[in-house]
């Protein structure tokens, strides 16, 4: 094969690429150096490592590589990818084992070229996402300018769109618009509301249609890289971060759209993903989007939703990271969907132990988020805990098992099963302690009879504390939360 190439070519251009994927939820410096020696090792002349068949069918192509060295443009790079669920944050230890490392590797003398990359949960976040975001449109854009130079900004430009242009830029080939460019939007499409049945109307009228782009906002792209030729862009993994409602109701109403339509637009194309950030919060902080609404943006947000996704389809729950981004999928039961609101709700109700400020002082809950609540450092398993045990308690509210005049006192049953079925006070939230702590009250949710003798107890306790009156003036108070902590306790 290698010999193929050389009289294919004349030459060769050679990468090798290692990669140690661990399950652990952190990176250790001891199976970084058992990495790093088992690669130096493979080149070994003499290796000391028994290797199996696909290691030795490697080390043969490697072998062909390097009797070919005159063909060599230069020696081979060499990466190697360390890949754990942890995150790398720089540890002095970690960080000079690595160097020491790759010193090592480059002392073989037979690389242009070294790095080992630590690989943790966020980068496999974002390296997931773009593998499934990759696409590339081709589009006339003829009415632009092109806006001055700007620090992290490759090119940007400003103009109006061709409505059929605009249109191939959302068509995914099949006649159905692509949902995967809208991931950086705040919200999926909220259906026809009054503002998206006003764009709808416009459109549909032969004397409103020719001035759309007056009566609009418009739209901003956002792609990682873009080519002009003539008045011809090819834009490559892009992203519509502002103006999704426009979007959904022109590919709707594609078939009105005549050369008269033309769509305001802001395309942009930078790779900096804090210029990405700010220009997608500052143009939604321009249109009517809820403060809570932009907290589906951060990376927290993102990872949760993610994450939700992991679990078998018999635990699985939809976090719903933007509003109404399940509505379409006919597959998905609504009874599984977790709101953002509702996952602060039984959060705060569990681990802050603060069921009566999921109501009347829910405005405090959300002065704490980011902090206390969906803190950027915190683990994802306890939020998919507490979201479980509101869904398996619904579930006995609309089959009659828990009687509905508990459900003003919802969240206190929450803390109330959780205080039942904890072996203690939660370790801190960031700590991989708490994955430990959680996981056997997740086994025990989704095993119906334990959940449900689990809530039924929860729920007497609740009903007791009540004594009969459940008006929202006594529940929603602190005092009635603590004497449900007193009798769980």
């Amino acid at each position: 094969m290698v010999s193929e190439l050389v009289e294919l070519n004349g030459y060769l251009d050679v990468t090798f690429i290692f990669v140690q994927a661990d399950r652990g939820a952190g990176f250790d410096t001891a199976k970084l150096g058992q990495f790093a020696f088992g690669v130096r090792d493979f080149f070994a002349e003499e290796p000391k490592l028994v290797r199996n068949e696909s290691i030795t069918l490697a080390a043969e192509v490697m072998d062909a590589v390097y009797s070919q060295s005159s063909k060599l443009r230069q020696n081979p790079e060499c990466h190697l990818y360390y890949v754990t669920t942890g995150r790398w944050v720089g540890d002095a230890n970690l960080e000079g084992r690595r160097s020491a490392e790759v010193a090592d590797l480059h002392a073989l003398g037979i690389f242009s070229d070294v790095d080992l990359t630590p690989i943790g949960a966020d980068e496999i976040r974002t390296l997931y996402v773009e593998s499934k975001a990759t696409i590339s449109r081709e589009f006339s854009f003829p009415d632009r300018i092109v806006a001055p130079e700007m620090p992290g900004v490759h090119d940007a430009y400003i103009g109006l769109l061709p409505g059929q242009e605009f249109i191939s830029l959302l068509d995914d080939g099949n006649g159905q618009i692509m949902r995967s460019i809208f991931y950086e939007n705040v919200r999926d499409w909220q259906e026809y509301n009054p503002v998206n049945s006003d764009i709808r109307s416009s459109l549909e009228s032969d004397v409103e249609r020719s001035r759309f782009a007056l009566m609009n906002n418009g739209v901003t792209i956002i792609a990682a890289s873009l080519k002009v030729t003539g008045n011809r862009f090819t834009i490559n993994d892009y992203q519509i971060v502002n103006g999704g409602q426009t979007s959904h109701v022109l590919f709707d109403c594609r078939e009105s759209i005549d050369s008269t339509v033309n769509v305001p637009l802001r395309l942009i194309a930078t790779d900096d993903e804090d210029v990405v950030a700010s220009i997608v919060r500052a143009t939604n902080r321009q249109t009517a989007v809820k403060e809570e609404q932009l907290l589906a943006l951060s990376e927290f947000q993102k990872k949760l939703e993610m994450f939700f996704a992991t679990f078998d389809r018999e635990q699985r729950l939809y976090y719903e990271r933007r509003s109404k981004q399940y509505n379409s999928s006919s597959d998905v039961e609504k009874t599984r969907i977790v709101t953002l609101q509702s996952s602060i709700r039984s959060y705060a109700s569990i681990f802050l132990e603060e069921p009566h400020s999921t109501t009347r002082n829910y405005r405090l809950l959300r002065e704490r988020l980011g902090a206390t609540i969906f803190g950027p450092d915190h683990k994802l398993l306890p939020y998919y805990y507490a979201a479980s045990l509101l869904y398996r308690l619904e579930f006995l509210f609309r089959n009659g098992q828990i009687d509905s005049k508990l459900k003003p006192a919802r969240y206190h049953i929450l803390m109330a099963a959780h205080l039942l079925a904890a072996p203690g006070p939660p370790p801190p939230p960031n700590s991989n302690a708490i994955d430990q702590y959680i996981n056997p009250m997740v086994e025990r949710v989704w095993r119906s009879p334990d959940s449900e003798e689990l809530l039924q107890q929860a729920a007497q306790l609740v009903e007791e504390a009540a004594e009969g009156d459940f008006h929202r003036d006594r529940i929603r108070t602190q005092s009635f939360t603590e004497r449900v902590r007193e009798l769980a306790e």
